[in-house]
Formats: C-alpha cells, structure tokens, sequence
C-alpha cells in the first residue's frame, strides 16, 4: 500500500487530476508526486542513501515529479508511475516533456586539502525535437545569469542523454518523449564530507536552479499548447500546500500573535509622564512605564527555530517564512533589549537608518510648510466615544456589503493618545481628542488600511499574510497616510508631524538626547508642547525605536509606486511589503492565494481618482501635497 505524506492523500490512477494531488509511494522512501495535469514530469534517480543531493530537493519541489534511489525494485515501481502518469496527462498534450535533474560527481582530482573550488558547471543535453531545444535554450538562459560568491558557472551542452547511469535505458521503454537534462554541480558540499553542506551555497544555488527548471518547462508549454502562450513560468508552480507548509505557516502564525510588539514597547503612563515633564520645566526626560511581556522571548526563539522552513518544499515560501522568522527575531531581541541602550540598535536592524533623501524630504516640508497654513477645515473637539462611534459605523458600512468583515473598537486607557490597530481591533485611548475634520481620513488610515488588510489577510490559506510578512509596516503605515491624502484630510499639521518624526529619529540616532529632540520640534520648527513631547515619547519608547521614520519613507514609496502606473490591487491581499508584489502575483497565479475579501471604499471617491490622476501625471511629490485637491 502506497504511503503519502501528513496531508496528502494517495490516489488510485482513475483518480488522478482531480481536487487533490496524485501521490504514490515508492520503495526506498522514493515516492511520485503529481500536483495537478501538467505537460512535464521532473525526474531524478539518485544513488541509495544520498540525502544531500541538489537534484533529489529541486525534483522533489517541483510541481509534477517521481523520485527514486537507484534500486531494481525502485526501478520498476517508478516505471509505473511514470506511465500511469504519462496515460492521463499525454491525453490532452501529446507532447510530454520528461526532465532529469542528477548530480555531478566531485572531481576527483580535488581532495580536501586542494585550494581548487569544485568546477561550478551545469551540464545540460536535450532531445531534437524543437519544443525541448527551446526548453534547454530558455534553461540554458536562465542558469547563465546566475552568479554564486561572485563565480560564474558554466553551461557545457553535450549531444547525448546524460542522465544518472541507467536512467537512460528506462526512458528508452516509453516512446514520443521530449527529453531534457540537467546535471547539477557540487560546489554546496563540503569536500571530503558528503553529509555536510555549505547551506547558503545550497540554498542560493537551490532557487536558482529550480527557477530554470520551471522556466524551462513553461517554454516547453509555450512551444507545444496555444493555452500556455500568455503564461507566466511561475504560474506552472505547485498550485497546493503540503502540510509541512500549511504547519510552518501555523507555528509561525502562532508566534506572531502570542505579543503585541507595538502595545509590548510602547508606555502606559504617556499622560502622567507629560505631566511630570512639564513639572520638570521641559528639562527632565520623563520615567515611562511598560506593560509586562506576555512571552519569554528566550523560549519563544527556541520554539521559532525549531522550525524547519527547509520542510515547505517550495522556494517562494521558504523565502517568505525565512523573512518572517528572522522579523519575529528581531521583534524578540528588541523586547529582551527593552529600557535598554541596546534596543535602539536592534531596532535599526529592523527598520533601518533614516536615508539622506528622506531627511531632505522631512527638512523641506518643514522648511516649505508653516505651521497652521493649511488648518483642518472643522476643528469641532470630538471625545474618545465620538471617535469609537464614528469607527463602528465605518466597520458597519464595509459589513453591510460585506457581512464576514469582522473587526470591533475598543477602548482603552493604557495607550497613549490617538489609535492604533492589533489584529482586527481598532483601539482607542480614552484620552483621544481630534478635530472633526480630521475624523475621516484618520479612520480611513486605520480602518481602511490597517483593518482591512487583517481581514483580508486572516482568509488566506496562509496566516502570516494576517499577521503581516516581513517588513510591511513601510508600506502599509505609507498605505495609510495615503488613504489620508486621497480623502483630503491630510493637513499641513499631519505632514509636518511626519517630517518631525524623522528629525527626532535622525537626531537620536546621532546622539541627541531626549530633552535635546523636544527643544528641536519646540524651538526650532514651532511645535505645542504637547505635539513636541508625543512625538518625542513616541521614538524614545524603550530606549529608542526608529520604526516612525517608515510613515514618510512609506508615503513617498506609496507615491512612486502609484506614479510608475503600478496597480495597488496586490497591497489588499495582506498585510505585505512593496517587494512582496510579484509573490502575491505568482501565488495568485497558482492559485495560493484568495480575492481579497475587501478593497478600501476610499478608492471610491471621485475625490480619490482625481488625485491619482495627478499623482500619474507626474507632479512632484511635495507640489501635490502642497497645492491641496484638485476642485
């Protein structure tokens, strides 16, 4: 009886192509693995007790692959599956292209102690038939470009099948196939050490190769199937999770979610503390309380490096997952560095320095913009329940159209003045005033921004597009001051707040203290002392977090983007970052990823195209937000 993975379901052949994936046991723990009707099969047979080969992990990665040891037994059970699979997929495509991967060996004229590097070639051979010419040049391509500890490979085609010995003679027994192989160097292994690996060599070298692989089968598509043509070659990736990726994808979640980084380093006395400042004179830092951490950060590495991303069996969420781990690392460190000198430093690792452009950027918006120029248009007070009020019925709207749009309001007296968003909970400080006129965009920040991406990201198939992939607060805290400007409701005093922080991150970053950045906003560029001191607070909580320098440097990421003719479509899917685009396209194109189940209702607005109109038009960033919306 054939033997499947956790979470995958074995299948008799009259089965196959159906709603799950085709999977087979083989012996020798070899087993077949088809994740849905393709024009392609990855081959690899590999010697009996070889854990470490590069060609074994690409061929068991790939979407449609059988993979085996070097067995008579093995032999025949894979012969099997190769024509079980070759009966029902041939059936719409007569053209099949069969493609192995095997290993190189090591020269054997290096030995340990040799100052020679393994050759770094790919030795690649293809049939005559157009169709895997055009698969091996694509491949061929693809690998040229590729470039591993500033080394070069190269490609050395050769005439005849090259696959690993005796694997010839089994193709041989199935007629009409298109043929192409890929012999794959050693340069991961340490020499002399064949269970031992250079493991970035090997993980750098792994993607690559396995990119060219799907390039290669997707021109092969291209050249035998007219429905292949508009194609992406990511596209012919696998279109399921295994459950090692779906499990990875919960650990993580799981840890992602058992603290709040944001209410873990941000204080709980911020009134109480202007106060004390102010009775200070302005010339004492003030003492900031904190919440206690609801995790050991030390227990919590030990469990997030326990997990085996390597276990995905795919690179894209092998990169996904790898980014994500080392953010909660860092997220961790930083809680562990709390009131310490150390935190502001292994927060620049995660949000990194303030660039010059940006601290240009932030100088002439305050240089440009004077204080009240542009004031809020209705500066009625509203309390915290108005605010609450207004924000249930904005989350009312959305589940009016759209009844699983679940997110709730609460109130809460240990932020410090404003708003701010965990998960699908929009918070709000008791101690919130705010102007009538800027009730709107800040909600439409918050909500239809921060709220929304949650509940879009919570119905993916994968948790951590909820919880937020690497380095997306840029992007999306840009998203949101966005919203902002698109509405009309970003006012001079909101940007001038934006540029200040960045001078407050800047001048703490190069040694200025506390009391030194509030006479810089105060004295210098004209801020309330209450303005003054919540920004200050805000950069000096735990010791130093750089992370509000990213609301102008994501605003201006917003605007180029919007400017190239980009579409922000991608940005809804998830909390992700502006590098994430084209995963969330690829995956879209497998079919790993849902329609977002919501799109901000700010797009709608006449007022909202207008000013993406003038934003493509070319107008300089700073002259749009100056000049105010169009009428």
């Amino acid at each position: 009886m054939a033997r499947a993975r956790a979470g995958e379901q074995v299948l008799a052949p009259e089965q196959f192509g159906r709603d799950t994936a085709w999977v087979q046991a083989l012996p020798g723990a070899g087993r077949a693995y088809v994740d849905r009707p393709l024009p392609f099969l990855v081959l690899n047979r590999h010697p009996e007790g070889d854990a470490m080969g590069l060609a074994r992990r690409i061929a068991t990665i790939s979407p449609s692959n059988i993979v085996w040891s070097a067995t008579a037994d093995a032999d025949r059970a894979a012969l099997a599956c190769l024509r079980t699979v070759l009966a029902h997929q041939r059936a719409e495509d007569q053209r099949f292209l069969v493609l192995t991967l095997y290993d190189l060996p090591f020269d054997p004229q290096l030995d340990e102690a040799s100052a020679r590097l393994e050759p770094f070639r790919f030795v690649l051979s293809a049939s005559a038939d157009a169709a895997a010419q055009a698969a091996a040049r694509c491949m061929g391509e693809a690998l040229a470009e590729l470039r591993i500890d500033l080394r070069k490979p190269q490609i050395e085609p050769v005439d005849h099948a090259a696959e690993e010995p005796g694997f010839a003679a089994l193709l041989d027994e199935v007629p009409g196939l298109s043929r192409l192989s890929l012999g794959l160097p050693q340069i991961h292994r340490v020499r002399g050490e064949h269970d031992r690996v250079y493991p970035q060599i090997r993980d750098e070298l792994e993607t690559a190769a396995f990119d060219s692989v799907l390039q290669a089968c997707a021109a092969f598509a291209r050249a035998t199937t007219a429905s292949a043509q508009t194609l992406h070659y990511r596209a012919f990736g696998r279109s399921r999770l295994v459950e090692a990726a779906l499990q990875i994808d919960r650990e993580l979640d799981r840890i992602s979610r058992s603290f709040d980084f944001l209410l873990s380093v941000s204080p709980i006395n911020t009134t109480d503390a202007f106060e004390q400042f102010q009775a200070a004179k302005c010339a004492k830092p003030p003492t900031f309380r904190y919440r206690p951490l609801t995790v050991s950060p030390e227990q919590t590495k030990r469990a997030l490096y326990a997990i085996d991303v390597h276990a995905a069996e795919d690179p894209v969420l092998e990169t996904l997952f790898s980014e994500k781990r080392r953010e909660l690392d860092l997220q961790l460190l930083m809680l562990q560095n709390r009131n310490t000198a150390d935190f502001r430093y292994t927060s620049l690792l995660q949000y990194g320095p303030v660039e010059s452009d940006l601290l240009v950027q932030a100088h002439a918006i305050l240089a440009q913009v004077a204080p009240g120029s542009r004031p809020v248009r209705d500066s009625t007070p509203l309390d915290c329940h108005a605010v609450a009020h207004a924000a249930e019925n904005m989350i009312a709207r959305y589940r009016r159209r759209l009844p699983e749009f679940e997110a709730e309001v609460c109130l809460r007296e240990d932020i410090g003045m404003g708003l701010m968003v965990s998960g699908q909970q929009l918070l709000v400080s008791t101690a919130t005033r705010l102007p009538r006129g800027r009730l709107d965009a800040l909600l439409q920040h918050e909500i239809g921004v921060h709220v929304l991406t949650a509940v879009n990201g919570n119905r993916q198939p994968l948790g951590i597009f909820g919880a937020g992939l690497a380095n997306y607060e840029g992007i999306q805290e840009g998203l949101g001051v966005f919203a902002e400007f698109l509405v009309d409701g970003l006012t001079d005093a909101r940007l001038r707040l934006l540029a200040a922080r960045v001078l407050v991150v800047e001048a703490m970053l190069s040694g200025a203290g506390f009391v030194d950045c509030y006479r810089i906003l105060h004295e210098q560029h004209d801020f309330s002392p209450r303005a003054g001191f919540n920004i200050v607070a805000r950069i000096f909580r735990s010791g130093g977090l750089t992370k509000d320098a990213i609301y102008l440097r994501g605003l201006q990421q917003v605007f180029a983007f919007v400017a190239r003719g980009d579409d922000l479509a991608p940005f809804w899917f998830g909390k992700i970052a502006e590098h994430h685009v084209t995963v969330v396209d690829e995956l879209q194109q497998r079919g790993l990823l849902r329609a977002p189940l919501a799109t901000p209702e700010f797009l709608t607005r006449p007022i909202a195209r207008r000013q993406l109109e003038r934003i493509r038009s070319g107008t300089a960033f700073i002259d749009l937000i100056r000049e105010g919306p169009p009428c």
